[in-house]
């Protein structure tokens, strides 16, 4: 979701009105128009299972839920108004063990050990959970990065903060080598020459370094700029002009990582961390704004996503058609991104429904490449695109048009043989996917998942944060 100038958050305070929904099961894709559940009616594939359904916290459910991340059984999402931590090792029952007011778009999270990193991409009058939305064109105003102490996760604490450049609309987190130290990429747009700390040309990332000895001596250790001649600019119907990345995620095994940077697809060299190098970028006339990546297993293709309209426009029907707001499937073949298809979800969705391309995980299937995405008020979709030429849905669960006029899925990921994903609105939503084509990823665990930092699963249990084959459960 795009946050614009004067970097306050477009989307402000959502009031949620969280109303009942009645179930209905289809076994077949709804195609037309008139196949468009009523308000807030949910809808899914039979082979998908709504499991369960936790609402907001009260003291954040005037605002809107955003990224998840995973560890321990334990589920941390984010919001414009602070995060929320879940207690999911029964996903039939999932419990808030506890909620943090502090707010500042879009408050996009990632877990390592005891601590929380949250980016806040909204200039505060200081970097306090007390701040208030103040002018970028103040020197004095604050945005970057949060870090928290989640080692009581019935009472985090706030340790420290670092401001960045242009803020932090998105972070990735990279744990090096030696696991001393995590490093967090920090991706932020949207430079103005009014804006003291957020000046034109941009085009770079922030790079944090956090000891995780210290965690209070994090700091910013590098600013490499990703498009030293410029990105791309003035390309017909780009939503925005590139001025640097909206999110990037790392695949450090294999040492690469793709940036998704608003114009730009990008191809990252990462086995040096505080230099990250740009191995390969493309265009696509038929993309508005490029969102975010996810590789597969193998590291041998990309998929990007489009977020046309910003987030907040219906641009899932007919008149936009299958190519625009879609993803893109791209093969990585000799270092070079080689395009290959797009994906959007078949169903069509009420013009009153923001949906487009968003946030989404691999489901870990040997042999297979099969993602869960979310699609704002297009749900969730689970699909396959283990031939690249080929993408083709298998399972999803919607809701009909909001009550609340705007919401949807912001991330859909699978963890530990379940389906979680935050609604703006509704709060935390629990699904599972029972399909011949996926029920081999019920046996894999991971302890951790931060989604932009993707590891491969393998036979046998690793490092912390590898998925290895575990005994299938319930």
């Amino acid at each position: 979701m795009l946050s614009n100038p004067p970097r306050a958050g477009r989307l402000g305070r959502i009031l949620a009105l969280v109303g009942g929904a009645a179930a209905l099961v289809l076994s077949a894709l709804p195609a037309q128009a008139s196949d468009i559940p009523g308000t807030d009616q949910i809808v899914m594939s039979a082979n998908v299972k709504h499991v369960a359904n936790i609402p907001k916290p009260a003291n954040i459910a005037t605002t809107i839920n955003t990224d998840i991340a995973f560890q321990d059984g334990y589920a941390y999402v984010g919001n414009y108004g602070g995060f929320s931590i879940y207690d999911i090792r029964n996903p039939k029952k999932p419990a808030v063990v506890s909620s943090v007011v502090c707010p500042g778009s879009q408050m996009d999270v990632s877990v390592y050990g005891d601590l929380l990193f949250a980016s806040v991409d909204q200039s505060r009058s200081n970097d306090s959970c007390a701040s208030t939305p103040q002018p970028a064109t103040v020197k004095e105003s604050w945005e970057g990065i949060r870090i928290f102490d989640v080692s009581d996760k019935a009472n985090p604490k706030y340790i420290k903060s670092v401001e960045t450049n242009c803020g932090s609309h998105t972070q990735t987190l990279l744990p090096d080598r030696r696991r001393g130290n995590v490093y967090l990429y920090v991706s932020s747009y949207l430079p103005n020459a009014t804006y003291p700390d957020c000046l034109p040309p941009h085009d770079k990332i922030s790079i944090v370094k956090i000891p995780l000895r210290d965690p209070a001596s994090a700091a910013v250790v590098a600013t490499p700029v990703v498009f030293p001649d410029g990105g791309n600019e003035t390309q017909p119907n780009l939503l925005l002009p590139t001025t640097g990345c909206h999110d990037i995620t790392v695949y450090p095994e294999k040492g690469i990582a793709a940036g998704a940077c608003m114009g730009d697809g990008v191809l990252f060299d990462i086995r040096n961390p505080e230099n990250p190098r740009v191995t390969a970028r493309v265009t696509d006339p038929n993309f508005a704004f490029w969102h975010s990546a996810t590789f597969n297993n193998e590291g041998t293709k990309v998929v990007f996503t489009d977020e046309l309209g910003g987030g907040g426009q219906a641009t899932c029907n007919e008149a936009v058609g299958p190519t625009h707001g879609a993803d893109a499937i791209f093969d990585i073949v000799r270092g070079r991104l080689v395009f290959k298809s797009y994906f959007k979800i078949p169903r069509y969705q009420a013009d009153s429904e923001n949906c487009v391309a968003h946030n989404g995980s691999l489901i870990p299937v040997k042999g297979r490449d099969i993602m869960v995405q979310a699609w704002y008020q297009g749900g969730a979709s689970i699909w396959d695109f283990t031939d690249s030429a080929h993408p083709r849905e298998i399972g999803y669960f919607e809701r009909g048009p909001a009550s609340e006029g705007f919401g949807g899925f912001w991330s859909a990921y699978y963890y530990n043989g379940h389906i979680y994903a935050s609604d703006f609105n509704k709060g935390l939503d629990v699904l599972r996917i029972d399909d011949r084509l996926t029920d081999s990823a019920k046996r894999v665990r991971v302890d951790r998942l931060n989604v932009q930092d993707q590891g491969s699963y393998r036979e046998r249990g690793g490092h912390h944060g590898d998925w290895f084959w575990g005994d299938e459960d319930d």
